[in-house]
């Protein structure tokens, strides 16, 4: 069973993905921000890191760019409904720093459900 860490500073957001993943079978991690990701990211073996952009604490684009330092094969989605630019904005700038999959808030559970099943084959 993969297991997979959400990093996201909405409360439910985290609680409705975290549900939906385990409906599918996945093992789910969650964080508020990206200093909490990064502490759960490095004491489990986590298959898929799905984070968001714009949080408090520490953003997403920091903690992309130091997992990466970390564990270049690490397999990472971003997340983004926009901030103080549009979504795509910061979505773009996580695929430079090693997002394998962007994806824009609200999010389509079917297309990120499908992106997981080939990135975890």
């Amino acid at each position: 069973m993969a297991h997979i860490l959400i990093i996201d500073d909405e409360s439910g957001i985290r609680e409705a993905l975290g549900d939906l993943l385990e409906s599918e079978g996945y093992k789910v991690s969650v964080a508020a921000n990206g200093r909490e990701g990064l502490k759960c990211f490095r004491e489990n073996e986590i298959d898929l890191v799905i984070t968001d952009i714009i949080m408090p604490e520490q953003e997403g684009i920091e903690t992309i760019r130091v997992m990466r330092k970390e564990s270049p094969d690490a397999k990472i989605f971003a997340m983004s409904g926009g901030g103080r630019i549009e979504a795509r904005g910061y979505l773009e700038l996580a695929m430079k720093v090693g997002a394998a999959r962007v994806f824009e808030k609200p999010l389509d559970v079917d297309i990120l459900l499908t992106a997981m099943r080939e990135i975890l084959k």
